[in-house]
């Protein structure tokens, strides 16, 4: 059997009782970086077999981990954190365990997503996720342009939520305010931890402090807007 297990987004202490249970019983787990799971597991003094499946590794590593599956062993599959699958790896996993009529089951957790936007102050009532923007800068504009003539229906209108890097974040913000205007959109930073932060601003304040000497973006952020009739 597989579980799908989501693991705290910043703070240790946001994992449930039942990923803990869970956790303690299987018979190995499968993470993307073993370095980042074993922090986890060292806290809770859980000690198992590590099994790395990411990008890179996924085609070798991914028939080896179903026979395992075949063969009756329990296996968990956890992120590096939050909410597996959610803009990481085990999708490919999940869809063949499937195929191959392994049982799979997936714990509710921590969701970067989803802490984002209740502390946003946007509408929740509809959003979409966007998972990481294009790479080339063509393909980021063409996305926002794609949402811009998507808000001419009302039915449509939702709260956008994307996950940016921080050597991406002033050319993804550029393109936005190209795109929407002058736009406000709130940026959420360190979720869970001691420098969290959710802002609002208008985009040409957000670049005139990351373009300060001293404001530069660090760490993983995550950007949230709603367009404005």
């Amino acid at each position: 059997m597989l579980y799908i297990v989501p693991t705290p987004i910043g703070n240790l202490k946001d994992i449930t009782l039942r990923a803990l249970e869970v956790l303690k019983e299987a018979d190995g787990i499968i993470c993307e970086d073993t370095r980042r799971t074993s922090l986890l597991l060292s806290h809770y003094q859980i000690k198992k077999p590590l099994l790395t499946l990411n990008d890179y590794n996924e085609a070798k590593e991914l028939p080896r981990i179903v026979s395992e599956l075949l063969e009756g062993r329990t296996l968990v599959l956890v992120s590096d954190a939050g909410t597996p699958l959610i803009a990481d790896p085990g999708y490919k996993l999940v869809r063949e365990c499937l195929a191959q009529n392994i049982l799979v089951d997936s714990l509710p957790g921590p969701s970067s997503v989803i802490t984002a936007l209740t502390l946003s102050g946007l509408p929740p009532d509809k959003f979409m996720f966007l998972g990481y923007p294009p790479e080339k800068a063509s393909h980021r504009i063409k996305l926002f342009q794609n949402i811009l003539d998507r808000e001419h229906n009302e039915n449509l209108k939702a709260t956008y939520i994307m996950f940016i890097s921080p050597h991406k974040l002033l050319r993804t913000l550029e393109d936005t305010q190209e795109i929407f205007g002058d736009a406000e959109v709130c940026l959420a930073h360190e979720l869970t931890k001691i420098h969290q932060s959710v802002e609002t601003k208008l985009i040409s304040k957000w670049l005139e402090k990351f373009n300060s000497p001293s404001g530069g973006p660090k760490g993983e952020y995550i950007l949230l807007f709603r367009l404005k009739s």
